[in-house]
């Protein structure tokens, strides 16, 4: 017995296999998506291979970790205080309900919980494309109290996501108005057209405003939103099939510098 363990984490939607001695060092890890096995050192190379032995689902590369790229120098100089890539979907939400999680029996349900619960199914599905070349941010704090819900960077380019919780309900647009059910029609475009704004002059790049309507009964548009895109939490997929826009490069050029709390700061 080599005494090897294998220990499975995520990192930022991705599944990794360490490998850990018996006193918690990492000598390996396996990188399903990319089908290579990552050796820190390759004196134990037999035993690594032994230990993931019943986790390999096919052919596999073995050797020492890939050199990071430039993209990837930058992500890892960065303080950990100022990464936002490990920002949960609905941040600023979860943030506010632990410090104050309200009544324990309401008459309504807390808005704050519906909208928690949208922005998490919309993060959900933008990190189902990370296989597809695409990187998600989310919650990212801006000046003054504002807030990007999400920020998709790939192939297709940059998005800046808004996400309104629409359970069940119908959604009357005519821009830059946008009236949810029975509830008073509100400028929201205006807001999600700003956002991306702030976005592009931060990263001195073009992002598209999209707002995200999460699971509506029906929408109906009366005046065609200029400029954003409007698409429903099923419809997020389709984002995967955009491209010629961003070389791979550009993506992981732009996502350091959007994963840096720091370009947020003047916008």
């Amino acid at each position: 017995m080599s005494g090897l363990r294998v220990i499975p984490t995520w990192r930022h939607g991705q599944e990794r296999l360490y490998v850990c001695l018996p006193d918690g060092r990492n000598i390996a890890w396996y990188d399903r998506e990319a089908a290579r096995v990552n050796l820190l050192g390759d004196d134990r190379r037999d035993d690594v291979l032994e230990a993931l032995g019943p986790f390999l689902t096919g052919p596999v590369t073995v050797g020492p970790p890939p050199v990071p790229t430039p993209a990837e120098l930058a992500r890892l100089s960065l303080h950990p205080d100022d990464d936002l890539a490990p920002n949960r979907p609905g941040e600023a939400h979860l943030i506010a309900l632990e410090r104050d999680p309200g009544p324990a029996h309401r008459l309504r349900p807390d808005p704050r919980r519906r909208a928690l619960a949208a922005e998490q199914t919309t993060g959900r599905a933008l990190d189902r494309l990370d296989g597809a070349g695409w990187h998600a941010l989310h919650s990212i704090a801006l000046p003054g109290g504002d807030r990007i819900h999400h920020l998709a960077i790939g192939p297709g380019g940059l998005f800046a996501l808004h996400v309104l919780p629409a359970r069940r309900q119908r959604v009357r647009i005519a821009d830059p108005l946008v009236a949810l059910g029975r509830h008073e029609a509100r400028p929201l475009l205006r807001r999600v057209r700003a956002d991306a704004d702030r976005a592009s002059y931060a990263l001195t790049a073009e992002v598209h405003p999209v707002l995200v309507l999460v699971d509506p009964a029906d929408t109906a548009l009366t005046t065609p939103p200029r400029e954003v895109r409007v698409l429903t939490d099923a419809e997020l997929p389709n984002l995967a099939r955009l491209g010629g826009v961003l070389k791979p490069a550009d993506v992981e050029a732009l996502h350091a510098m959007a994963r840096d709390r720091n370009t947020w700061t003047r916008v």
